[in-house]
């Protein structure tokens, strides 16, 4: 009893010197409480979690000096222990990461950037169910375009940073993934190969904008740049994520056609007219809707888990699965995505090497829906019936007397779908190994090597039923196509990094050498009928193609920072391609640009102006995607099914000759750009003004080649030149911010203008420009010229005359503009363009305390559409086929009377600007879920809310360069609900 008294007195002594420290931990952004934060006594494995309004309680020995706070998505913070509480604001990764722009070759604070650079974290992505990962950007970066070519499930976007600067050679920017640039063009099998990259492993994506900021990707780089980094481990405890989400697409508009009462009453009211019966007796006595026939709700599911932590104490690992199910409002149409992505990022050697390695694998499955189903859904008959009783499927079909199809009437929109399975599968691997070895001796030089494969492999079956009417006389058709890729990559580079105290200056260079191979291979088959006899023509003239290029390149770049006042950028990249002829194989892109921080020089002391720099760029950069491998090279190639020789009873393939120029070089795009960078009260006002120009010489344009030459009538060569001018003003501001409330409201604008000022290499005064844009109607009919002064695609069309009376335009009546008293071509005029004037867009987001409601948009001003559609069937013609079956016709045809076609007339040339709400997301953190063992955020979205236009057509988003509106196909309203768990 005696022994147990001192014992006791030394438990209780003890005791009192532990305590209780509470706490708060918030969002350093907008002061929002954080559930589920961690809390751990430094040194220790004593910890804690944060409740729902972020508050902690959590009993510390005496001899703990600090807590160390982490959560999934904030860079970890210590805080030392002062007293019995604390107050804690965590910064986000991705704020911090703003602050670190990833740029070529690199990453650089942003305060330091002195070229046009845009970065968007994950925080600040579009908002909903994004299954390809440009879409993230949409109406986020100013002068950025980033339109979706329709609602097929899986679908890819057109992209353009500042308008085109090509004709004829590719107008997509490049995308550099985790360091590896890859090709911009896709894979058998793949309708978008962007969407084999999973958005959920994306951190950030940064848009490179000028020449400056672009011109170490030289040859690659005139149209701009787009890095995407991935999500990467980070040391300590291991931390998991599970988020899914549910979605449903919905059709939001169709096109307007006629009804079937309208076609019997036209069909009807003709016939009395006429005396002839022809057409009414061929009249049905439904009334479908083919439209409604073929379109669905689309349900979609996304799961993906994640896990990021540290294996032992010194290995940073990410590790995600992700599974995506998408069906498309097209009948028949699926994509479905299973994704991996692995990333370990240690470092050895007393942290002198730094090793990170990225692993992604994908595999995505495709059902592609026949979308001549859409054309076949508008056109076809609404008063005939979906099914009848034929051998075809047991749709309805225009048969001739003879029971077989009409061989050039419309088929039946549900036949086309079920009876054509169009399936494939795409497996791809995307992997590097970058290390950086910061040298014992001279820890300021760092070696840099980067390894890295771009692996995709495709193949599909593309099978029509041997019942379908598309395919009788063959009894279907039956093909399979395979087709591989193969980029590798290698990197090494030095990079010198100095800090020069005493001046208080710092200087870094980098010099490197880079090797990229592209392989791809093709393999080749025939198409077969279910007799399993080859379909005549289908044969290949080669069982396999294995075109291949190569990239070798010379780089180095210098920043000079002076004074912390001033910076300096110069660099020089020298690429090698193969695409050209040994005199002409290599290329030279400089630039250089420079940043006076006005804030450092005028408002040092300055609590209300946060930055303001002002920037200067100019660089070239050069073209050669979108061209073939070898045009440079004379060759030959095989002459198809319908041109072949014969002698005597037999027939035989010959070889013709291919259109090439020996001398075709690089096209180059030399900028300049003016910007400036601001940001006041507290950063509460952020935002940048720039002004640029691009002149592209050399370009890879295709020109007619004169009559009487050997082989095609057109060759792509180096000819012309065109001129870019325009602007862009980003404007972010947070009006409101307090521990219970804030708002953000983000603002962008461009202004876009291009001309051609050159297209000949002689000049020629009777030489007009060269026809473009394909339209769907007649043949060979353009509506789009590229002539000097003038916008590349501007429209080419007769000046159509109206009816005083009514305002009707008079059918086949044009205004005679040379007044030669002749109606010809010499009448067309330029009118209008397809590319708008301004890009703008549009978000908010307001916070209060759980609970978020955000709202993007965009829209485009300026921009002209040929609506394809109308042109096509907004006339009699297409409800009294002359081949002796009904079709259907565009409501426009009530607005014309037009009874034939007339493809040219200015009268389709519509004004498509547009203002789209893009999306409406909403936001609630739960807070502790499950015993306390996770935090819970729910948030429900919907996509394409509406589109506020005076465009006739379906959609005044166009995904064409021409601006030929020939694509049906509604893009979803989708609806979506999210569950994301941190545990």
């Amino acid at each position: 009893m005696v022994l147990a008294l001192p014992l006791l007195l030394l438990g209780l002594t003890a005791a009192a010197q532990d305590r209780v420290v509470s706490g708060k931990v918030k969002d350093a952004k907008d002061g929002q409480p954080i559930a589920g934060a961690s809390v751990l006594v430094k040194g220790t494995s004593i910890g804690t979690q944060t409740i729902a309004d972020g508050s902690f309680q959590i009993k510390v020995p005496a001899t703990a000096k600090a807590l160390v706070i982490s959560y999934v998505g904030f860079t970890q913070q210590e805080v030392a222990i002062a007293g019995d509480e604390v107050s804690v604001s965590l910064v986000s990764a991705s704020t911090s990461l703003s602050d670190v722009v990833v740029v070529a070759y690199g990453t650089r604070k942003k305060t330091d950037l002195t070229g046009s650079v845009v970065a968007v974290s994950a925080k600040d992505f579009q908002k909903g169910n994004i299954a390809s990962s440009e879409q993230l950007l949409q109406g986020k970066v100013a002068g950025l375009q980033v339109t979706s070519g329709g609602g097929s499930a899986g679908g890819g976007s057109k992209i353009r940073i500042r308008g085109g600067a090509s004709l004829n050679a590719s107008n997509d920017p490049l995308i550099v993934i985790d360091g590896v640039p890859v090709e911009s063009n896709g894979i058998a099998g793949s309708a978008n190969l962007l969407n084999t990259i999973n958005p959920n492993d994306i951190e950030s994506m940064s848009v490179l904008k000028d020449a400056s900021a672009t011109a170490l990707y030289g040859s690659r780089a005139s149209n701009g740049v787009i890095i995407i980094t991935t999500k990467k481990g980070v040391k300590g405890k291991v931390k998991y994520n599970f988020n899914t989400q549910a979605a449903v697409g919905t059709v939001a508009n169709m096109v307007d056609v006629l009804t079937a009462d309208q076609i019997r009453a036209i069909i009807t009211e003709d016939a009395a007219a006429t005396g002839l019966n022809t057409y009414k007796n061929l009249l049905g006595s439904a009334n479908t809707d083919w439209q409604k026939q073929i379109y669905q709700s689309a349900p979609a599911f996304d799961n993906n888990i994640s896990a990021s932590g540290s294996l032992g104490k010194n290995l940073p690992f990410r590790l995600s699965l992700g599974y995506l199910n998408q069906d498309g409002v097209l009948k028949t149409n699926n994509f479905d995505r299973l994704t991996s992505a692995l990333n370990l990022s240690p470092k050895f050697f007393d942290d002198h090497l730094s090793v990170n390695i990225n692993v992604k694998a994908s595999k995505t499955s495709n059902r592609f829906a026949n979308e001549g189903a859409i054309g076949s859904a508008v056109s076809f008959d609404p008063t005939q019936p979906v099914f009848a009783d034929n051998k075809f499927g047991g749709y309805y079909e225009w048969l001739q007397t003879d029971g077989k199809p009409i061989d050039l009437s419309t088929r039946n929109p549900l036949g086309l779908l079920y009876l054509r399975h169009n399936t494939s599968s795409v497996n791809r691997v995307i992997g590097n190994v970058q290390l950086d070895y910061k040298m014992h001796f001279l820890p300021d030089l760092h070696v840099l090597v980067n390894v890295g494969i771009d692996n995709a492999s495709g193949e599909g079956n593309d099978n029509t039923d041997s019942i379908s009417a598309t395919n009788y006389k063959t009894a279907g058709r039956f093909q399979y196509y395979e087709q591989k890729k193969k980029n590798t990559l290698a990197d090494v580079s030095l990079f010198y990094n100095k800090d020069l105290k005493e001046i208080n200056s710092k200087i870094d260079v980098l010099v490197g050498h880079s090797y990229q191979d592209f392989l791809t291979e093709v393999s080749n088959y025939a198409a077969f009928g279910q007799d399993g006899k080859e379909i005549d023509g289908t044969a290949p003239s080669f069982a396999t193609d294995k075109p291949r290029y190569r990239l070798e390149s010379y780089f180095t770049r210098l920043n000079f920072t002076v004074q912390n006042k001033y910076l300096l950028t110069a660099s020089l990249r020298s690429d090698a391609s193969s695409k050209f002829s040994k005199e002409n194989r290599v290329g030279y892109f400089p630039a250089f640009a420079a940043a006076w921080k006005l804030k450092e020089e005028f408002f040092k002391t300055s609590s209300f102006v946060n930055d303001l720099k002002l920037r200067l760029g100019w660089g070239i950069t050069g073209q050669q995607d979108g061209i073939g491998y070898y045009s440079y090279l004379p060759r030959y190639s095989q002459s198809n099914a319908t041109a072949q020789y014969q002698f005597g009873d037999a027939f035989y393939y010959y070889l013709r000759p291919e259109g090439y120029d020996a001398s075709i070089k690089w096209e180059t795009t030399t900028t300049t750009n003016i910007g400036l960078d601001f940001a006041f009260l507290n950063n509460r006002i952020t935002g940048s003004f720039d002004v640029y120009e691009k002149r592209t010489e050399d370009l890879l344009s295709e020109v007619p080649v004169a009559p009487g030459a050997n082989f095609v009538n057109k060759i792509t060569t180096n000819v012309g030149n065109m001129k870019v001018r325009g602007f862009e003003f980003t404007l972010n501001t947070v009006p409101v911010r307090n521990e219970d409330f804030s708002w953000d409201l983000g603002f962008n604008v461009s202004y876009n203008k291009s001309e051609i000022t050159n297209l000949l290499k002689n000049q020629d005064p009777n030489f007009k420009g060269i026809d473009v844009s394909g339209i769907g109607g007649g043949t060979g009919n353009t509506i789009g010229i590229h002539a000097v002064g003038y916008a590349p695609y501007t429209f080419n069309v007769f000046k159509q005359v109206y009816d005083k009376t009514t305002g009707k335009p008079i059918e086949g009546l044009y205004e005679d503009l040379n007044r030669d008293g002749i109606i010809n071509n010499d009448d067309r005029y330029y009118y209008k363009k397809p590319a708008p004037d301004f890009l703008i867009g549009f978000n908010t987001q307001v916070t209060y305390k759980q609970f978020s409601v955000g709202v993007a948009a965009h829209g485009y001003l300026g921009n002209y559409i040929y609506n394809n559609y109308n042109s096509s069937n907004g006339v009699l013609r297409a409800i009294k086929n002359p081949i002796n079956f009904i079709g259907n016709a565009s409501t426009n045809y009530l607005e014309t009377g037009f009874d034939n076609n007339r493809y040219l007339s200015d009268y389709y040339i519509e004004n498509a600007s547009f203002f789209r709400l893009d999306n409406i997301n909403l936001g609630y953190n739960v807070g502790r879920v499950f015993k306390d063992k996770a935090s819970m955020r729910l948030a429900a979205s919907i996509q394409n809310v509406f589109v506020i236009t005076k465009y006739k057509g379906l959609d005044p988003e166009n995904a064409s360069d021409s601006g030929v509106d020939g694509n049906i196909y509604p893009r979803p309203r989708t609806f979506s609900f999210g569950v994301n768990l941190d545990f």
